[in-house]
């Protein structure tokens, strides 16, 4: 086969980029917009995934069209994987980004251990271009699990948030040139266009005015709207590689000189480089969680967009279970209306405890019916920063959902 990857050039980077918003902007149009939820979109794009690669794998060179829809498909599934883990498992950020962190070094070990090249200008074989795909996969969800990590460490805004990776790629680009070791170069950039993109196309379809605390704000272009955008400008780029070829490995050699061999000595500099960039950006990490901010609200799944009938949800449940959900819900209400914070939050805390506890009873009698109440009920424990990141909301919100939760409940 003829190299299955395209060339790096600045084309490679900004299409990249644009991959990565669109794949982040479609994903939630899908799941919040839609209300398909996380869990569903996540096993709607791991059979597209599933269909791009093997058609992608089938080729015995590199064509743009498929190989950027890869791309894309392969940013928004490796995108929901860390979602789950985050908003629907409740994994902590700082631990799906190590264990990120040590599943991709472990991909590059076997890689390298079987192939003795990390680089992409060699995917020239079935096992390489595997292990290129999986590698690839990996740097989105890990891309995802840091660039939300930062988000909720600093509380900075989309538009903010753009500065940090556009300036450690920029400060990369700068190690490359001098002489860092450039396959070392190119996987540090590639996990961090993932925040980059994803920041972007946060800031571009966020509201400019803020729902909730926390909440991002940005041009409010909306999800389908950024999206669209985004498509538009890929379709325009595959078209314009398509054309002029100037991506593929082969036509680039034969056009512009072989780069000069490494220098061991700079290598070694530039890798002293890397670990003072490291060191400065945790130093700027610190600094900005030690400021006064509000972290970002976790994102919804809209699982249940559909709205059920009051009491239809409960209808299948034991009648003693679901009047012992809503004593707890209406005490939970009456002291919150009445100011009594402390009284609304312990009796949602007990609330949130016994629905965890009567899930394996009652989501097999209808599952249709638990998912919508336990939708709700996330939004009800969100109200109070319980099992959520954000800070208590204002006592009207808490009324709000608490009152949604009990005609959901009959």
């Amino acid at each position: 086969m003829l190299n299955k990857v395209p060339e790096v050039t600045l084309w490679f980077w900004v299409i990249k980029v644009l991959c990565t918003t669109v794949g982040e902007s479609f994903a939630d149009w899908i799941n919040m917009k839609l209300g398909v939820g996380l869990v569903n979109t996540a096993w709607i794009f791991t059979a597209v995934f599933v269909v791009v690669l093997a058609v992608q794998l089938r080729l015995k060179r590199y064509v743009p069209f498929p190989y950027w829809l890869t791309v894309v498909v392969v940013s928004v599934t490796g995108t929901l994987y860390t979602d789950i883990l985050t908003d629907q498992l409740n994994v902590p950020l700082w631990i799906s980004s190590a264990v990120f962190s040590v599943l991709l070094a472990a991909v590059f070990g076997v890689w390298w251990a079987r192939e003795r090249t990390l680089s992409i200008h060699s995917v020239t074989t079935l096992p390489r271009e595997s292990f290129y795909w999986l590698a690839v996969l990996v740097t989105f969800a890990l891309g995802t699990a840091t660039g939300d990590w930062t988000l909720e460490l600093t509380g900075w805004s989309p538009g903010v948030s753009v500065v940090l990776p556009l300036g450690l790629i920029a400060a990369i680009t700068a190690l490359w040139r001098f002489g860092a070791n450039p396959v070392l170069s190119f996987w540090l950039a590639y996990i961090l266009t993932r925040p980059l993109g994803a920041n972007i196309g946060d800031w571009l379809a966020s509201p400019k005015v803020a729902q909730n605390p926390g909440d991002p704000t940005g041009l409010a272009l909306g999800t389908f709207t950024t999206s669209l955008i985004f498509l538009g400008l890929i379709l325009a780029t595959v078209v314009y590689l398509t054309v002029t070829r100037s991506d593929v490995t082969e036509t680039h050699e034969a056009t512009y000189d072989a780069p000069a061999t490494g220098n061991p000595g700079r290598e070694r500099t530039a890798l002293a480089g890397f670990v003072l960039l490291a060191v400065a950006t945790a130093g700027l990490l610190v600094w900005a969680h030690g400021q006064p901010h509000v972290g970002p609200a976790p994102e919804e799944d809209n699982t249940s967009a559909v709205q059920m009938a009051p009491g239809q949800a409960v209808k299948k449940f034991p009648p003693a279970k679901v009047a012992a959900l809503k004593t707890l819900a209406s005490t939970s209400l009456k002291d919150a209306r009445s100011g009594n914070a402390t009284g609304a939050h312990a009796a949602a805390q007990s609330l949130r405890d016994l629905w965890d506890a009567d899930q394996a009873s009652l989501q097999p009698l209808d599952q249709t019916g638990w998912t919508s109440i336990d939708a709700q009920m996330d939004k009800v424990l969100g109200t109070f920063g319980i099992d959520h990141s954000n800070p208590p909301m204002p006592p009207a919100q808490q009324e709000k959902e608490l009152k949604a939760l009990l005609t959901d409940m009959g």
